[in-house]
């Protein structure tokens, strides 16, 4: 796809610029939605306002920039928003993100490998704060520096750091192999050996 032929005929009022624009973005977006809400057809939903709104300013948007992230950034902002505002009144009842963030060039095979992985990750990344998962989603699964992710969200840099780290740290203790499980009963070695005179 040609973008700013794409974004040319958008602004000159055809319709078929934003649908190459749905085209080329609308996977990548859902996916992006759908790790902050947890949430397939709100991250649907949140995808759809957000061409909406590009749509609505693409005047307003500079064709020497690329449009993906412009538009990403959008898209998470807005998941962000709607994540919390879903948090406060719901809790949620489960689901597997594995269909979401798959690659489709990946084996199926390497999948099976993955799925155990991605699931640990998956429930440590819904514990955290709908702000603090952005923030993960936007550095390592769109590959934002910490500028473009202030810039994207009017946050300072140092709300962003913080986000990060906070994020980071919790994510490690989440992750790290749990070593307090069931204590291990202390047994004499007479005892296991049947050399003990009980009784």
């Amino acid at each position: 796809m040609d973008e700013r032929r794409a974004i040319r005929r958008l602004k000159g009022g055809e319709p078929a610029g934003l649908e190459e624009l749905v085209q080329a973005h609308q996977v990548r977006a859902v996916r992006v939605a759908y790790l902050i809400c947890r949430d397939r057809p709100l991250a649907e939903d949140v995808v759809q306002s957000a061409f909406v709104k590009a749509y609505e300013k693409i005047e307003t948007f500079d064709e020497e920039r690329s449009f993906g992230p412009w538009f990403m950034k959008m898209v998470v902002n807005d998941a962000t928003k709607a994540a919390s505002r879903r948090e406060r009144t719901t809790r949620y009842e489960g689901g597997s993100p594995d269909a979401l963030l798959e690659d489709p060039g990946t084996g199926s095979h390497e999948l099976l490998e993955k799925i155990e992985e991605r699931r640990r990750v998956w429930a440590a990344l819904e514990k955290l704060p709908p702000a603090q998962r952005a923030a993960i989603v936007q550095r390592y699964y769109l590959g934002m520096s910490e500028a473009e992710m202030a810039g994207g969200d009017g946050s300072p840099p140092g709300t962003i750091k913080w986000r990060l780290h906070a994020a980071r740290r919790r994510l490690s203790k989440l992750l790290r192999p749990q070593l307090r499980e069931e204590p291990v009963p202390i047994v004499s070695k007479d005892a296991t050996e049947g050399g003990g005179d009980r009784g």
